[in-house]
């Protein structure tokens, strides 16, 4: 398994202490959401741009698991900048994990093919 943080790095990251457990299903529910999305074109370690991805979707997911935009309790408000519900991506952050794994994107850049089984183009010019 891709390890893409360490519960360390976790608990500084949100500045709150991550249990054993918490840490455990964030890592799993980041990972699948990643891997939902490039498969496994992540290795490990992870390429640059991915930790810091993780993180934030990890972060996101236990700072607001119920995807709440705002709540209040007597004359205390708080308002989420992200109110998305689960682990979801936000379309900078699929694109930023498809260019860290090297998947073109784009108009006009359909790559589905892997690269040894992708046909030759040629270019063909009128002289």
């Amino acid at each position: 398994m891709v390890t893409l943080f360490l519960a360390a790095e976790l608990t500084a990251f949100r500045q709150v202490t991550t249990s054993a457990e918490t840490y455990t299903l964030a890592h799993e529910l980041t990972l699948d959401a990643l891997k939902g999305e490039v498969g496994d074109r992540i290795s490990d370690p992870p390429q640059p741009g991915i930790k810091s991805l993780a993180l934030s979707v990890a972060a996101r997911l236990l700072t607001n698991p119920g995807g709440v935009r705002s709540e209040s309790a007597g004359g205390m408000a708080i308002s989420y900048a992200d109110a998305q519900t689960g682990v979801i991506l936000t379309e900078d952050e699929r694109r930023r994990l498809r260019r860290s794994v090297g998947i073109a994107s784009g108009a006009g850049m359909l790559d589905i093919a892997p690269e040894d089984v992708a046909p030759s183009v040629r270019v063909w010019r009128a002289l």
